[in-house]
């Protein structure tokens, strides 16, 4: 396998905190990054310039969807890995901003695709969302349950990219994974997460917005897990032969979808209790209704991830949270 890793979404949350993991296992990492302001510019700048410290790093500050970018990227470099995490997050988003969706998401990944076809890499991995689940009642989610009445158009976007992915595997022959981040935090986030948004809130003395009156259960993983996951997942390259029976490896592609999950659901207002705790604040709350395209729950089933890699590391949520909060305080 190539020395060299592909990036896309470098300066992103997950994005970064998967390069920093690359780079120090001694690889090569070309990082990609629009640098929107869908995080505080200060934010993904920070981001990339501690990622171009390292010489093996190559920051490449372009949109995804520009005409011929990807394909000159994959030509140059010649990536054996992909890891494709830019595009545009948040449910509530994508009610007000569904162009950005649309072009960032299903429009960036098909030029990933095009590139990937033209200059085979020998894995491809895409992140998609729990969300895509969503109407689906029955927990915890697995990979073979039925994904197909997606409930905002940010999850739409993502199926679509699922549907995309799965067309070019069985055309042109080149592995995908699928990853389906449940909800993700810890430092370095984005701003429009709960957390972030709770422990800014509850430091300025101001009321948080908690939505459900609370009645909401996630699947919270802490980033470093998560990226621990894709590291390990790099070698486990789909081929044709499934793992087991509930495989959700493709009949005619080498393809499959995947939770990235470690089995754990959590009360939201016990989240919130641990920013309480790590803040020694207490939050002033604003109970509301759900928000249209939410689910009052997400908890995934992470057998098919424990067959292929193993477990998870399992971070508990007050020592993640407080991790968070440390960095929250340093970093502003």
């Amino acid at each position: 396998m190539s020395e060299t890793v592909l990036i896309t979404g470098s300066a992103g949350f997950i994005g970064f905190h998967a390069a920093q993991r690359f780079l120090q296992s001694g690889r090569r990492v070309v990082g990609l990054d629009g640098m929107t302001d869908s995080d505080e510019p200060v934010l993904k700048e920070t981001r990339h310039s501690m990622l171009k410290q390292s010489p093996e790093f190559t920051a490449v500050e372009a949109n995804l969807e520009d005409d011929g970018l990807v394909a000159e990227l994959f030509a140059t470099h010649r990536p054996g890995t992909v890891v494709h995490l830019a595009g545009e997050a948040g449910l509530r988003d994508s009610i007000d901003s569904p162009r950005a969706h649309l072009d960032a998401n299903v429009v960036g990944t098909f030029e990933i695709l095009e590139a990937a076809r033209a200059h085979p890499p020998a894995h491809l991995m895409i992140a998609s969302t729990s969300a895509v689940y969503g109407a689906n009642s029955v927990m915890p989610y697995a990979e073979n349950h039925k994904a197909d009445m997606p409930m905002s158009f940010y999850a739409a976007t993502k199926r679509a990219t699922e549907s995309m992915a799965h067309s070019y595997s069985h055309l042109f022959g080149f592995p995908v994974t699928m990853l389906r981040f449940f909800t993700i935090y810890g430092p370095w986030g984005r701003p429009d997460a709960a957390l972030f948004k709770f422990v800014r809130a509850i430091l300025a003395g101001k009321p948080i917005d908690v939505y459900n009156h609370g009645n909401m259960q996630r699947e919270f993983t802490y980033v470093d897990d998560l990226v621990d996951g894709i590291l390990k997942l790099e070698s486990a390259v789909p081929g044709k032969t499934p793992v087991g029976d509930m495989d959700s490896l493709s009949t005619v592609a080498p393809f499959r979808v995947l939770n990235l999950g470690n089995s754990r659901s959590t009360q939201l207002m016990d989240f919130v209790r641990a920013a309480e705790a790590a803040l020694d604040m207490k939050a002033q709350i604003n109970f509301m209704d759900i928000q249209p395209g939410e689910v009052p729950a997400t908890w995934a089933d992470a057998s098919l991830l424990e067959k292929l890699i193993g477990p998870l590391p399992l971070t508990p949520i007050e020592e993640g949270v407080r991790r968070f909060v440390d960095w929250y305080r340093d970093f502003y």
